[in-house]
């Protein structure tokens, strides 16, 4: 057991009224939602990388956290776990993600480097068999070392491919070896700096194959959990390739990959590229390949990616209802993918922020559930297009052409007029369950 956050009692319920920082306001887990229990709605997770790895450094200052974990021994590796688990018995998380750069020191060679993995995936394997909480992905950090400044699929260097790669299979096997429900590969570097240097075909090409030997591995070693790609349009890259959900559809499409990937989506990513949080969702159900949800937020009067905790609960409800209607979580949960502001040096206020955080979700599911049982919202739309439902919506979508219909605006002497999209009604009528 760990002494960090000695004195924080466990997070309980308690209900809307209660005046305490350390209990759920809506956060209750066994209350059924649409038939499910709460948490196996949201299906929470604490991401080991902001709560754990962060030191509070920003690009104008270097570490403001003084963590008793930061190290660069195995031994600090395990105290860092310890604290982790002590946290998700706090939370009473049901799931945690990870890098492996978060939760192994880096070692002097591959070799190195994989003995601590390794040795890490069995201290942590441990550490679930006397707990609750199980992994939700795992994923390889491919972007932090400086072999990765020029991407590492899409590296022009065939030795750095190969190294990602090998980096990748370990990770897999350690996220199998751990129960996680799924892969997730976000290409942080994996895009370009200037075009002048840059073979936007080969990198391509280069990212496909890679992504494929990744599905090949995860058939190989029977892993059932789900393959997920994160988007992003940029930062650190000026361009990265997996820009957002409409992109990564195509590409999956290109490489033949629809079938075995799905997507890990982040609010704040959604921001950066231009769109909002249940757009990307939205488009992602359509698609059939919305697996899981990074939540957090991103201040809105900056340009880049804050990662703050989720505080807006009528846009959280939007996202979760995009989240209902393509069916809830199978593999995937909302990881927090949230960190503490520098300033923010207390071990209270990492529990704190998650309590907060897990209440926003809370109250935005129920009411999005409350909008999609109710039902208006959907006739509402439905009645919007009720003229594709006829015969002649039928006919202009599967047998019509353009002389077919030339013929029948000028034989009916058609001019149709425009009518209301209600926006500031359909507006009103969804703030009416937050």
């Amino acid at each position: 057991m760990s002494d960090f956050f000695a004195g924080i009692p466990a997070v309980t319920y308690e209900g809307p009224d209660s005046s305490s920082d350390f209990a759920f306001r809506h956060y209750n887990p066994d209350e059924i939602v649409m038939g499910k229990r709460m948490e196996d709605h949201l299906r929470f997770a604490v991401a080991w990388w902001h709560s754990f790895a962060w030191e509070g450094g920003d690009p104008f200052g270097g570490q403001t956290f003084d963590r008793p974990w930061f190290g660069p021994t195995l031994d600090h590796a395990k105290i860092k776990a310890d604290a982790a688990f002590e946290m998700f018995r706090i939370l009473n998380a049901p799931f945690y993600c990870f890098h492996d750069a978060d939760m192994r020191p880096e070692g002097d060679s591959f070799a190195e480097t994989t003995a601590n993995l390794e040795a890490m995936v069995d201290y942590l394997g441990a550490k679930m068999e006397g707990s609750k909480t199980k992994l939700l992905w795992g994923t390889a950090n491919l972007f932090s070392h400086r072999r990765y400044m020029s991407g590492a699929a899409t590296n022009p260097d065939p030795e750095v491919f190969a190294y990602a790669a090998a980096t990748i299979k370990t990770c897999l096997d350690a996220t199998h070896k751990l129960g996680g429900a799924n892969y997730v590969l976000w290409g942080g570097r994996e895009g370009y700096e200037t075009l002048l240097n840059t073979d936007l075909g080969r990198e391509r090409e280069q990212a496909g194959r890679m992504l494929q030997m990744v599905v090949d591995y995860k058939h190989k070693i029977g892993f059932e959990g789900t393959i997920l790609l994160e988007p992003k349009p940029q930062e650190p890259t000026k361009h990265q390739y997996d820009y957002d959900v409409a992109t990564v559809y195509g590409f999956l499409s290109e490489f033949d990959l629809l079938d075995d990937v799905k997507m890990n989506i982040e609010q704040g990513h959604a921001i950066l590229a231009g769109h909002s949080f249940e757009h990307e969702l939205a488009l992602a159900r359509e698609f059939e390949i919305l697996g899981s949800i990074d939540m957090n937020r991103n201040d809105y009067q900056s340009g880049w990616d804050t990662d703050q905790f989720p505080n807006n609960v009528p846009e959280v409800a939007l996202a979760y209802y995009e989240v209902l209607r393509a069916g809830g979580f199978t593999t995937g949960g909302t990881n927090f993918d949230s960190k503490l502001r520098r300033q923010s040096l207390d071990p209270e206020d990492l529990i704190a922020g998650h309590v907060a955080a897990m209440d926003v979700c809370a109250a935005g599911l129920k009411a999005a559930a409350r909008m999609l049982e109710d039902g208006e919202l959907e006739r509402r739309r439905e009645a919007r297009y009720a003229g594709w439902a006829g015969p002649m919506g039928e006919d202009l979508l599967f047998r019509s052409s353009l002389e077919a219909c030339h013929d029948h605006v000028v034989s009916n002497g058609l001019n149709p007029e425009p009518r209301s999209g209600q926006q500031e009604r359909l507006e009103a009528l969804v703030a009416r369950y937050l």
